[in-house]
């Protein structure tokens, strides 16, 4: 089943619960997926693959994580608690994200392996890793951990 049948059947099953946070946020991927397809339509059908799928809900979960901060520190935290609840609900459908602690692991590695030494091996490392974690980490996460690592 593809994520656009399964995002359908939950739409329907959070419409029957008449839980309106799920459905409103399921619907937002829904319109989200479709206007990326219909973006990369030259002439003709487009079918996004896994991958673009993925990509459509990390920029949503991006946009809920930066949305939960300016409502934290603007102190609307009924705001924030709501961004919360949708970005949870977003996370169903992305592969399992990796923990503060892999990723630093995994990027101690990454840097031994580069020869990285300093903040201006920053460019030689960061690509690799960003492909590495794309979509089970946030880039923020992996940039601050590794500016960390050079002693940044």
């Amino acid at each position: 089943m593809s994520l656009k049948d399964t995002i359908n059947e939950k739409i329907k099953d959070a419409m029957r619960a008449k839980d309106q946070v799920r459905l409103d946020t399921l619907r937002s991927v829904k319109a989200a997926l479709l206007e990326k397809e219909i973006s990369m339509r030259q002439g003709g059908v487009a079918e996004l693959n896994e991958g673009e799928e993925f990509a459509v809900l990390n920029n949503l979960g991006k946009k809920r994580r930066d949305s939960i901060e300016q409502f934290t520190n603007a102190g609307r935290l009924e705001l924030a608690a709501k961004e919360a609840s949708e970005l949870e609900i977003l996370m169903e459908f992305l592969p399992k994200q990796l923990t503060e602690a892999e990723v630093k692991a995994r990027l101690t590695v990454l840097v031994a392996e580069s020869g990285a030494q300093t903040m201006k091996d920053l460019g030689k490392v960061m690509p690799v890793a960003m492909k590495e974690f794309k979509g089970r980490a946030d880039g923020k996460l992996v940039q601050d951990l590794l500016k960390g690592l050079l002693g940044g």
